[in-house]
């Protein structure tokens, strides 16, 4: 068991904390976020830690489902990476260990052509 997920008691029986996002992810997340929020496509967002995971869900209206998920999954540093963007019929559209790279999946989505 990781030590740094453990409450402050120490023992091996407390109940693990959840997975967070950290100062400098957020700080990422929400660059992202604001400019897409700037150009008028993004309304809300929502932010859940979980046990296993945390989960940063991008809504365009606030009653809908997210348009996006961007998860951390510490679990699957090793494997997979631990950072994943989700779209919203649940297809990955970038994973990886870098979360300023999985990020950038979001940024090709912003270019668009204007007449």
């Amino acid at each position: 068991m990781n030590v740094e997920n453990l409450h402050r008691t120490g023992t091996r029986n407390a109940t693990p904390l959840p997975v967070s996002f950290h100062r400098l992810e957020l700080a990422l997340i929400l660059s992202v976020y604001g400019r897409q929020v700037a150009a008028g496509e993004w309304r809300d967002y929502g932010i859940s830690m979980l046990t296993d995971f945390a989960v940063f869900s991008i809504f365009r209206h606030t009653a809908e489902h997210p348009v996006y998920r961007i998860e951390k999954h510490p679990k699957s540093k090793q494997k997979q990476g631990q950072y994943s963007v989700v779209g919203r019929d649940s297809r990955i559209l970038r994973r990886g260990n870098d979360l300023k790279k999985v990020l950038s999946v979001l940024e090709k989505k912003m270019i668009r052509l204007v007449d």
